[in-house]
């Protein structure tokens, strides 16, 4: 009986995958979905929109930067153009100002459901910290929100099992935005590039691995205590901007809520760190031959 289903499931897909190649057939928008409340509304036909924001600001946003719309395609021939995936979106990167109000209409081309899932936001505001789109296709959805103040990138996915892993994914910039995330198709370098060096170099790597002495470790550069005195000056002079901000940041904001949004910014603040740490580390590294 097993071994039925799999050969039943091997037969579908490919059938599956020839009709998410052709031309869609009329999009059906879903545009009459019940509030469930916090921002969460959805239909009987599955779709769904998370995190729905059209009025309250965030904290540090006197007012609505701009409004701003984006269309955003979903879709197996969306991945053709990057070899190796198998779903993708039109476009892997979107801009926007800090406080603008962002209204997303997704159009899903393929027979299956897909998202446009966007993570990070302050849970205080945004219940489950994500801005959420969802869909089974052809068809539209649209949904709004009001971005923070920050200068940010977000993730977005899709985060049906192995959309992501198979392309469906980009990342929305707020202001000047932040660190990028890697293995975005199209536009960052992956997080694990293929190495085809010489068997020279893969032998060090593999020598490296099993513990075996490589080329010394390196020294500490030149000039580290004069970049620690630069350090104290530029916090002791920047240490009142800081608070300033800050108190900006937090007003209106309960304990409890500003509480959570130093526990993101702490989070986001160790993205930072390690992004610049993975940045200093691959500069350092000496090409291979």
């Amino acid at each position: 009986m097993k071994a039925s289903i799999i050969i039943l499931l091997s037969l579908l897909s490919p059938v599956a995958l020839a009709q998410s190649d052709k031309e869609p057939e009329t999009i059906v928008e879903h545009n009459q979905l019940m509030d469930h409340g916090d921002g969460h509304l959805m239909d009987m036909e599955g779709g769904m929109v998370m995190g729905q924001n059209k009025d309250k600001l965030p904290p540090g946003c006197d007012r609505i930067s701009e409004d701003v719309e984006i269309t955003v395609h979903a879709g197996h021939k969306y991945a053709k153009a990057f070899p190796g995936t198998m779903f993708g979106f039109d476009r892997h990167e979107w801009r926007a100002k800090p406080c603008a109000r962002l209204t997303v209409h997704f159009i899903n081309e393929d027979h299956i459901r897909h998202q446009w899932m966007m993570h990070g936001l302050p849970k205080f505001l945004y219940d489950k910290g994500m801005f959420h789109l969802e869909v089974t296709g052809p068809a539209k959805i649209s949904g709004t929100l009001i971005l923070p103040a920050e200068d940010r990138t977000y993730l977005v996915h899709c985060d049906i099992a192995q959309h992501m892993e198979k392309g469906m994914k980009g990342q929305l910039i707020v202001g000047k935005g932040s660190t990028p995330f890697p293995s975005i198709p199209g536009v960052t370098d992956p997080a694990i590039p293929d190495d085809y060096g010489a068997p020279g170099a893969r032998a060090e790597t593999v020598a490296g691995a099993a513990g075996q002495p490589l080329s010394p470790p390196p020294t500490a550069p030149k000039g580290s205590s004069g970049t620690f005195l630069l350090g104290i000056v530029l916090g002791a002079f920047g240490t009142p901007f800081v608070v300033a901000r800050l108190r900006r940041r937090f007003q209106g904001m309960s304990g409890r809520e500003i509480v959570q949004e130093l526990a993101a910014l702490g989070t986001r603040l160790v993205d930072w760190v390690l992004g610049r740490l993975s940045a200093g580390r691959k500069s350092g590294e000496s090409p291979q031959k």
